[in-house]
């Protein structure tokens, strides 16, 4: 059986914080309002996949399109947003 966990470290400061105090998991007020303050300025953000629509590839599935060595997503949306545009 696996042991429950009874405190946590403090996300901001790192200091040990039982899981019974009131503003857990945060220490102090002053950790809760740094934290917010860190996802309302984009310094927290999650992670999702891309789903640009230039990014999509409306090719049917059964060919393949082979990129050049070393070029990235965006080399190769502006590839072909050249070719589009000629």
């Amino acid at each position: 059986m696996a042991k429950r966990v009874l405190n946590l470290r403090c996300p901001t400061c790192r200091k040990i914080v039982l899981r019974a105090d009131p503003g857990f998991p945060f220490c102090s007020d002053r950790c809760r309002l740094i934290d917010l303050g860190k996802w309302a300025s984009g310094g927290y953000v999650i992670s999702t996949p891309v789903n640009d629509p230039e990014d999509v590839d409306f090719a049917p599935p059964s060919t393949s399109r082979i990129r050049p060595e070393g070029s990235g997503t965006t080399a190769y949306r502006n590839q072909n947003e050249r070719r589009r545009n000629h």
